[in-house]
């Protein structure tokens, strides 16, 4: 088994592997630190997060780094504030023992001269992130004509959230003879650009294979209907009282909705995304850091850089387009050899990426089956009664005994454990019988029969460029909505009709407020019919409360007749 002491650090920074408890190093790092001592090399490296990458190129450039000289000789690119003062406190243990090591952190949120003023006292590292790098560089606060070494982490996520271009500019401002390391987990074409135009002959470091998923993580598929995905939720983070996950949503609207009603319903959840104020971000991610949050619900962007310890779940509320994007989300659990689960809420439409998603990560997806409330209850009490079995308690509680005794005489064992837990069970069991939930994707016509439906008109029609599928996309993203959730759709020449869940009648309302479309006021309004057709493909006039907004043509009023059967959905 390989060890530290043989990978060639010097004494300093062995020093602090042995204080900081480390033993045997990581697959990256027994193959990359070797490499990085011994060979004036750029280097390629792919590995999952959570598998060391800091350690394996931190090392390296500690050692390399004279600390005499009081300039910028180390350059580390994050894509994100928590990552990049996240390897800036790291590199601070590794460096602990090593004199003279002076390394900053410069990201967006913070003053811009305080950090030039660091830089300006003499600093060998500097871990930044791309958009504030490029303005202390620009501002001529930041000199890295003179780095010797360049190292990309997480390149895929950086490029992911649109850094290419910054990240081009950036190295046009350092050497040609500099060395550049990149280390990501997955290699989309753009990182295999930037390793082709700007890193000579690399040695590539593969640990597991190419855009494949860490192998200690389970994935697992619940096929649920749109309108039961909530519930669904609800029932796997209470059938397992240890998780500590991260939902991801693919908006901010989603993600802050989904943690609002968590938080109603009792859980201990928090949002973060891109609306955040900076101090907001530093509260929830706190929180998350310490369990006083069991549950955080976030976008793809926000949670860049994450790096949380012992995360048991990652649960895609709503899938994302990109298998790399997910392979990013499901590398939040399994770190560090522990075990991770990874779950997809989706519904029958989502089977196909499902599918891509298993060919381009070579992984086996499980079908399961959202928990049943037996099977809830059942998991509860068990951990109830594991907790009450290791409370340790305090001798003092000893004065109170014979009071306790007395007062509990008349009951006998059986008795006691069924009062004990019966107020858990009744909780639960009451909690979930007002529940409206079934875990069969039933057809939609008959669950929508069963809550009533709202049909809409809207001001966009085929000389617009819509035909139904097109128009039903076009809701679909205005509204934030799954596909199933818009249903009978019909396209007419100058205006469409839509039908949704009555539920969803005023965040319908809500979304076109102000909105346009290619120049034109965008109105939507509730038809007197709510139920929507079933009349055959006939559209009857006066069907609508109030006039279009926009001026028909006598062509365009006769389209109210017979409906084109193409534009019936």
């Amino acid at each position: 088994m390989q060890s530290f002491l043989n990978l060639g650090l010097d004494e300093d920074l062995l020093k602090a592997v042995q204080q900081m408890g480390f033993e045997t190093p990581s697959e990256i790092q027994s193959k990359a630190i070797p490499q990085l001592l011994e060979k004036e090399t750029d280097l390629v490296a792919l590995a999952q997060t959570g598998t060391g990458k800091t350690a394996a190129f931190g090392f390296p450039l500690l050692q390399k780094i004279d600390t005499k000289r009081k300039v910028v000789q180390g350059l580390i690119i994050a894509p994100t504030r928590e990552l990049c003062l996240q390897i800036t406190t790291e590199l601070g243990k590794y460096a602990q023992f090593k004199k003279g090591t002076r390394i900053v952190a410069v990201y967006g949120g913070a003053s811009v001269r305080e950090q030039a003023e660091s830089i300006k006292s003499g600093v060998q590292i500097v871990v930044a992130t791309p958009g504030r790098l490029l303005d202390l560089i620009q501002r001529k606060m930041l000199r890295i004509d003179q780095i010797e070494y360049c190292v990309l982490d997480e390149a895929d996520e950086m490029l992911n959230m649109g850094f290419y271009q910054d990240i081009k500019s950036i190295l046009s401002y350092t050497p040609e003879d500099k060395l550049t390391w990149l280390f990501s987990a997955t290699m989309p074409a753009e990182v295999a650009q930037i390793a082709k135009e700007f890193m000579h002959r690399p040695v590539e470091i593969t640990v597991g294979s190419k855009n494949e998923g860490a192998t200690s993580v389970s994935h697992f598929v619940y096929t649920v209907s749109a309108r039961n995905k909530y519930a669904a939720l609800k029932r796997i983070v209470d059938s397992d009282p240890q998780l500590f996950a991260v939902i991801f949503c693919r908006t901010k609207r989603e993600t802050q909705k989904i943690a609002e009603k968590l938080i109603e319903d009792g859980y201990n959840a928090g949002a973060l995304h891109g609306d955040l104020s900076q101090n907001q971000r530093d509260l929830v991610m706190a929180g998350f850091r310490k369990r006083q949050i069991q549950i955080l619900v976030a976008t793809d962007v926000a949670a860049r850089g994450i790096d949380v310890d012992d995360i048991t779940h990652v649960i895609h509320y709503q899938l994302p387009d990109e298998p790399e994007t997910y392979n990013h989300r499901s590398g939040r659990t399994g770190r560090a050899g522990k075990t991770g689960h990874s779950l997809c809420l989706c519904t029958n439409s989502d089977r196909r990426k499902i599918e891509q998603f298993e060919r381009k990560l070579k992984k086996k997806f499980n079908f399961a089956e959202v928990p049943s409330v037996a099977g809830i209850i059942e998991n509860q009490l068990k951990s109830l009664a594991d907790k009450l079995k290791d409370t340790e308690v305090d001798e003092s509680i000893e004065s109170y005994m014979p009071l306790l005794e007395e007062t509990l005489a008349s009951i006998d064992r059986d008795t006691l454990l069924r009062k004990v837990f019966g107020e858990a069970y009744n909780r639960l069991a009451q909690y979930y019988l007002k529940e409206n939930f079934s875990s069969e994707n039933t057809s939609e016509s008959s669950s929508r029969a069963k809550h009533g439906e709202v049909r809409f008109f809207i001001n966009l029609g085929e000389r617009d460029g819509f035909n139904w599928k097109s128009m039903k996309d076009y809701l679909k993203d205005a509204l934030e909505l799954q596909r199933e959730d818009i249903f009978k759709v019909d396209t007419l020449n100058n205006f469409s009709f839509f039908n949704v869940d009555a539920g969803l009648t005023d965040l319908v309302l809500e979304a076109f407020k102000d909105t346009e479309h290619n120049g034109y006021r965008v109105s939507v309004e509730v038809t007197k019919q709510g139920g929507g057709s079933g009349d055959k493909g006939k559209s009857k006039k006066g069907n609508f409360k109030t006039k279009p907004s926009r001026n028909f043509s006598k062509n365009s009023k006769k389209t109210t007749g017979k409906r084109k059967r193409k534009g019936f959905y």
